[in-house]
């Protein structure tokens, strides 16, 4: 059980042994995610965060698979809406299918169902200093690890006069 929280440790700059900030941009072993998984898919154990300036636009692609059974998948991010610019069915593929983003007039949300057997991309605005939390809403993916933690920092100099109330 950890014994630090993580914006604890962000704040008084302690993250050592607590997490790391290498948490990989693209997949670590790319493979036909909707069809048959291989033996390994690389699951590694640790805390990786991404860390985020304030105000940066983020853009994430959700990509449903079958390691753990086909299915359409529930996703929710803490502490932001966020608008989906695309979807679709099959593997991903960042050279042609974001083109068919819808930049003109998004769906905004703060949980969508990652398609079964397909994907779904959201952009939002980083705007909430804090921890916060990218989540599966399957029980079965959570259990199995499918959270993800991001850490958003102010662009502005912490006090002590505004630390959080639990430090």
């Amino acid at each position: 059980m950890p014994t630090t929280a993580m914006l604890q440790a962000y704040y008084f700059r302690r993250w050592n042994g607590v997490y790391t900030t290498d948490f990989p941009n693209d997949p670590m072993v790319r493979f036909n995610y909707t069809g048959t998984p291989p033996n390994n898919t690389m699951v590694t154990n640790g805390t990786k965060m991404v860390v985020l300036s304030y105000n940066t636009t983020v853009e994430l692609v959700l990509q449903g698979t079958s390691i753990l059974g086909a299915e359409n998948h529930p996703f929710h991010l803490h502490g932001y809406n966020f608008y989906v610019v695309g979807q679709g069915s099959g593997n991903f593929n960042s050279t042609t299918d974001p083109a068919m983003f819808n930049l003109v007039d998004p769906a905004e949300r703060n949980t969508i169902g990652v398609p079964s057997g397909g994907w779904v991309a959201i952009r939002f605005r980083a705007d909430n200093p804090g921890n916060g939390r990218a989540a599966s809403k399957s029980e079965a993916a959570t259990t199995a690890g499918g959270t993800s933690k991001m850490l958003t920092f102010p662009t502005v100099a912490i006090r002590p006069s505004i630390l959080p109330f639990w430090i």
